[in-house]
């Protein structure tokens, strides 16, 4: 990020939130445009190729204008924090809307899901991505990433939107409480975060490490792949690889 005093900052959003200070707005995107950066290079692992990441860029800005056309600061809640928010909100309503995920990938996806199926009765045990890109004559590397895509797509499609996360309050708009957790919610959580730990655990070492740096520590596939000694193509084929076990797994937990 531009590197502001703490001063100054405060200065620039005085006459942003003031009087909507034009120059006052163009430095504090400057300021916080690599936390658009950062969100649209974690979210864009997840998508097919044919996805733009210009496009994906754009929706981050988005959030980004938003974030600032909505903040308060004298609320309990700092804009890093706000803006993330937006920002990946904005990404996702986006997606939605556009609805991505090409029809011949979620037909693919549906044939693979199929064969699995079909697989797995036949043997009583989990199918390898080996033996389902045998049986439909692609490579390994489409059954990962078309899986992974469809699962992103499924995930996706049930996330609220940004505005169904905001409440009308008197004349204006308020988040909801994220960090509010009911106890029966608590307890539910804590259920699914013990036996997504155990589900973890089967994975070998470098698949462990992977998802612990990128969801965990929040390092890019590139960092990851610096700390590891990998390249990043690497890295994403292990993240990729990781997240078909988890998949794949959960969904025979839930049968």
């Amino acid at each position: 990020m531009s590197q502001l005093t703490s001063g100054e900052e405060q200065l620039y959003w005085k006459n942003w939130i003031d009087c909507r200070d034009s120059q006052a707005g163009d430095i504090l995107v400057r300021k916080y445009m690599p936390l658009v950066s950062y969100h649209v290079q974690r979210i864009s692992v997840t998508l097919p190729k044919n996805v733009s990441r210009d496009d994906i860029r754009s929706l981050g800005l988005m959030g980004l204008f938003d974030a600032l056309e909505r903040f308060d600061p004298t609320r309990d809640l700092k804009f890093d924090t706000y803006a993330s928010f937006r920002i990946r909100g904005a990404i996702y309503d986006g997606l939605r809307k556009e609805d991505w995920l090409p029809r011949s990938a979620r037909e693919k996806a549906k044939k693979i899901e199929a064969v699995v199926e079909k697989l797995e009765q036949q043997h009583m045990r989990n199918i390898s991505p080996k033996e389902i890109a045998q049986t439909l004559d692609i490579s390994e590397e489409e059954v990962y990433s078309s899986m992974n895509e469809h699962f992103f797509a499924n995930v996706l499609s049930m996330d609220e939107s940004p505005q169904e996360n905001e409440e009308k309050e008197g004349n204006g708009y308020h988040i909801k409480d994220i960090k509010a957790v009911l106890p029966d919610e608590q307890l539910e959580k804590k259920e699914l975060y013990q036996e997504l730990a155990k589900i973890i655990e089967t994975l070998n070492e470098k698949e462990q490490l992977v998802l612990q740096l990128f969801y965990k520590e929040e390092l890019t596939l590139t960092e990851i792949g610096h700390v590891m000694g990998l390249s990043t193509s690497r890295i994403s084929q292990i993240h990729s690889k990781s997240i078909f076990k988890l998949r794949t797994i959960m969904k025979n937990h839930e049968q």
